[in-house]
């Protein structure tokens, strides 16, 4: 990693702060100010000490040491209290804190454009700030654990230097002892114990950084087979019935070797604190032996001599912590300078302004216009010179052989990627102008790798909090759920899967199948896309679904793509698709009738299975 200027530092320091305060609100003040009371606390309970130990080595009366006694306890507890109620507070905060930093991440992804998603480059990086921030708490974690080091710091060193002062100012009668230069010698050694700190913190992390980098591979590894390859139940079932152990067992050699490499790397880092702690004793030894020869002669009393050790070996403990923290800073924000660039992939996808027109006569028309398209860092095209244009409230039916360029349409037609050439017209208009939100807004899909989550049923159907309970039932039963539907415990209540609640209830593939249909229906959009709808449902269901597609679909544009083709004869128009171009459209008859067509080598490539 190169080095940081003071100034960059202060910026991104100042930015992870501005950080913390959008997702940790109140985290950073809250241990501020918890320090801020514990670090004041020792020198209120130090000069009291004082006080009371002068009073009484003078024989003074009674009544002021009382008052001293019966403040220290006041302040104590007023102090206790104080302190008690802050830390229960930054306690539940700095909990909830990982949790926060995983909506960071979230939220960037969220605002990313789709082939970013894709980016395995991007998703690198990303993974490789999510390693550095939850194994190690580099960057935001240390930011919030600094901001008490810097309090601390910064209270030990201006209420010492306060509380030091008469410590020189105080005259003993013997010019030796008094002379300014003492001053000097004793600032020079705390000052000293500071920087061999400073310079071990410095070599320490100069390791550390490299030891990061390399437990990178180290974690991912751990990781993967501690959590995901045997407590996964998806990819546990592979590894029991086909005995992968075996690749687990390697993988653990790899990480001993690791581990073994690693241990030179903690040895050295362990040195240089070692030896700024001698470093350290010796300079405070200068400095309690020059109060307590300044003592001997006089120049104050038993009680200032507790006052002046202490605040002195906390002047010298708050230098060392100050340069600790500066040292420490540039390592962090070299970590948070990794998380801003993450955070700071722009996206380039066009956003587009003008609204999606809303017509009462349904007359909205698509067009691929000339469309050809290569996804990032490929030189294949995945579609090549597309023309192809069809109206609202048609049934589009989508087919070709695994590769021919089906899901990418969609991915198109749903602008998640833009064209590489050509455009996509929306009643004339290019949709890379429209608004793209709104434009995403008219789109219901089903994509074949949905996903359904372990929330309740109706937030599922709804994909929200709040939702219309008649209308997510009446979707279900369009989309054939209702014979599972009406013995679930709760209803729209049952909460799906059981990682949030023991009473959660499992579903088969075809069910999800079914409830990602009524998601569909329920958002209403006026285009809807069903990739592969009914490819882990049964025949029967199967044919429940088809025979009531109408129903379903209503008056909305429906995009099917399937490979089975007896599914798609319902449909008013059929494209196919092979190696990236559409050969083929039409209505199924006529199509089926081109002996020489690419649907009649599929047709009856799959009708063989069905005849004799």
């Amino acid at each position: 990693m190169s080095k940081m200027t003071i100034r960059r530092r202060f910026a991104v320091t100042a930015r992870g702060f501005r950080l913390l305060k959008k997702y940790c609100p109140g985290l950073v003040q809250g241990k501020a100010l918890y320090e801020l009371i514990n670090s004041l606390q020792p020198f209120v309970t130090v000069w009291f000490a004082a006080q009371i130990l002068n009073e009484l080595s003078a024989r003074q009366g009674i009544r002021q040491t009382a008052i001293y006694v019966v403040s220290v306890i006041l302040i104590h507890f007023i102090c206790s209290v104080a302190k008690n109620s802050i830390d229960r507070i930054c306690s539940e905060k700095e909990t909830q804190m990982w949790k926060w930093f995983g909506k960071i991440f979230s939220d960037k992804q969220m605002s990313l454009d789709f082939e970013d998603l894709e980016n395995a480059e991007i998703q690198r990086q990303k993974q490789e700030a999510e390693e550095n921030l939850y194994m190690f708490g580099n960057g935001l974690g240390q930011l919030v654990w600094g901001t008490s080091g810097l309090v601390k710091a910064s209270v030990n060193i201006l209420a010492s230097l306060a509380m030091a002062g008469s410590l020189f100012l105080s005259k003993s009668g013997n010019s030796v002892i008094d002379n300014p230069i003492w001053m000097m010698a004793v600032l020079l050694c705390v000052l000293l114990g500071g920087l061999s700190n400073s310079k071990a913190t410095v070599k320490e992390n100069q390791i550390f950084l490299k030891w990061c980098q390399n437990t990178v591979w180290f974690n991912r590894t751990f990781m993967f087979f501690g959590r995901e390859l045997y407590m996964n139940p998806e990819k546990a079932k592979d590894v029991r019935i086909y005995e992968q152990n075996f690749i687990a067992e390697k993988a653990l050699d790899k990480l001993i070797q690791a581990d073994q490499e690693n241990q030179a790397d903690v040895i050295r880092m362990s040195m240089f604190p070692a030896i700024a702690c001698v470093m350290i004793g010796l300079a405070n030894m200068v400095c309690y032996l020059f109060v307590a020869v300044k003592a001997f002669f006089g120049a104050f009393g038993v009680g200032s001599i507790v006052q002046y050790v202490t605040v002195l070996q906390r002047l010298g403990t708050g230098l060392q912590e100050l340069m600790f923290i500066l040292s420490d800073n540039e390592v962090y924000c070299l970590h948070l300078q990794k998380l801003f660039d993450y955070l700071d992939i722009p996206s380039h996808m066009y956003q587009g302004t003008l609204t999606v027109e809303k017509r009462d006569d349904n007359e909205y028309f698509v067009e691929f216009r000339d469309v050809s398209f290569r996804y990032p860092n490929t030189n294949h095209y995945a579609l090549r010179h597309v023309n192809f244009r069809f109206k609202v409230g048609e049934k589009l039916a989508i087919v070709g052989m695994n590769g021919s360029g089906k899901t990418t349409f969609i991915k198109l037609l749903c602008r998640l990627y833009d064209p590489t050439e050509g455009e996509i017209l929306l009643n004339g208009v290019d949709i890379r102008k429209y608004d793209y939100d709104e434009y995403l807004s008219i789109f219901s899909v089903v994509f074949q790798d949905f996903r359904l989550f372990s929330f309740p049923l109706g937030q599922n159907v709804a994909a929200g909090v709040a939702y219309d309970p008649e209308r997510a039932a009446s979707c279900l039963a369009k989309a054939g759920f209702s014979g599972r539907f009406d013995h679930m415990p709760e209803g729209l209540d049952t909460c799906l899967y059981k990682d949030f609640e023991k009473n959660g209830v499992e579903i088969s593939g075809g069910e999800a199948q079914k409830i990602a249909l009524a998601r569909a229906l329920y958002k209403n959009a006026p285009f809807i896309i069903l990739d592969e709808p009914t490819a882990a449902l049964d025949p029967i269901a199967e044919y429940e679904v088809y025979s009531k597609f109408d129903e379903i679909v209503g008056e909305k544009t429906a995009v099917y793509i399937s490979h089975r083709l007896s599914s798609c004869r319902f449909c008013d128009t059929i494209a196919v698709f092979d190696k990236g171009q559409i050969v083929q459209k039409g209505a199924h008859e006529e199509l089926v009738a081109d002996e020489r067509g690419k649907y009649y080598e599929l047709w009856h490539a799959q009708a063989q299975y069905y005849t004799e």
